[in-house]
């Protein structure tokens, strides 16, 4: 039995090949995808310029935000059942460490991720082990699912971890899928939401999510505008998800004394004011990044129980076949969070 399933050569050309379904082998299961969520970090993939060893020649399947229906389950696979309905963990570890044990695989000295190191779920089936799928609640869509994997996820648990209540005024930068999942986050747990971007329309985008208030970069100052707003106190917390030195150092002066910042947004180095930002306010920072497995059903919970309008986040479907399209319309950003779907 034959599949279809996306590769990239490199050099942003895309082929769908068919291939042969795949046999799940011991503690591994079989899924056959219903959604699958492009992510901006699949464009190292497209342009063949990705630091995964196992991607450099394109011969792994990317999708590292699947979901979908169990359909075979290998031998020694009790907990998982055909007929079930799951998303996908993207991160692979040796099972035996802390971190594995801690459900942060993706800390693991052996780490591999899924859609980068081994085929991911932009192919019709994908084999994975059991122990990294995630169940859905049955009233929650394949898409919402796909697109909680990564982007609700990583919001949720650096919310989590910034204890962002009904107290907080939240500013959160860069309103692509991450930000926008942030801002509904928030919204949920009760904080005041400012967005910041330069672009109007996911600005509008973040009102629709929920925002009290937004600002645009390009035509204000962010920070006089956040004065403005918290008349003069400055912001409890700040979140950037867009890696620009400028939001992030934003972030760092928008917060008032005891501050707490989150970032995000990938970024190789960025130049700060440590006495001023940090040290003079008693400002904490976090770096986050995705979330331990054992909280994707508190997520997918606090989704369903707030009526997280997560689907607001897809711009754009697409077919497996239309692949080439999809990417490069994604890699142009005239898409946001765009999703492949059955």
């Amino acid at each position: 039995m034959s599949m279809k399933a996306v590769f990239f050569p490199g050099d942003k050309k895309v082929e769908i090949r068919e291939v042969d379904i795949p046999t799940p082998g011991q503690g591994e299961v079989l899924i056959q995808l219903k959604a699958s969520a492009i992510c901006r970090s699949d464009m190292s993939l497209y342009h063949g310029t990705s630091v995964f060893e196992g991607t450099k020649t394109g011969c792994t399947v990317p999708g590292h935000e699947p979901a979908g229906v169990i359909t075979g389950v290998g031998p020694g696979v009790t907990k998982f059942q055909e007929g079930d309905r799951v998303a996908v963990y993207l991160a692979l570890g040796c099972g035996e460490c802390a971190h594995c044990k801690s459900g942060y695989k993706m800390f693991c000295k052996e780490f591999k991720c899924i859609g980068f190191d081994s085929h991911g779920g932009d192919a019709d089936y994908m084999v994975v082990p059991a122990e990294n799928c995630m169940r859905l609640p049955d009233s929650m869509s394949f898409v919402t699912a796909a697109v909680s994997t990564d982007a609700v996820g990583t919001l949720y648990h650096a919310q989590k971890r910034m204890n962002i209540s009904g107290r907080d005024v939240l500013v959160i930068f860069g309103m692509g899928p991450m930000g926008g999942a942030g801002v509904m986050i928030a919204k949920g747990l009760g904080a005041t939401v400012i967005a910041v971007d330069m672009l109007d329309e996911r600005l509008e985008l973040a009102k629709d999510l929920g925002a009290d208030y937004t600002i645009n970069g390009q035509e204000f100052n962010v920070q006089e505008e956040i004065n403005r707003i918290t008349n003069g106190a400055g912001a409890d917390a700040a979140i950037d998800c867009s890696g620009s030195p400028y939001a992030e150092n934003d972030a760092l002066d928008c917060v008032k004394a005891h501050g707490r910042v989150a970032f995000i947004g990938e970024s190789k180095e960025t130049t700060i004011k440590p006495s001023q930002q940090l040290i003079r306010k008693q400002i904490t920072v976090i770096g986050s990044w995705y979330f331990p497995i054992q909280e994707f059903d508190e997520i997918t919970e606090f989704i369903v129980r707030k009526s997280l309008p997560v689907e607001k986040l897809v711009t754009h479907t697409f077919k497996l076949e239309e692949a080439a399209d999809a990417f490069r319309l994604f890699d142009e950003r005239k898409t946001e969070k765009a999703v492949f779907v059955w």
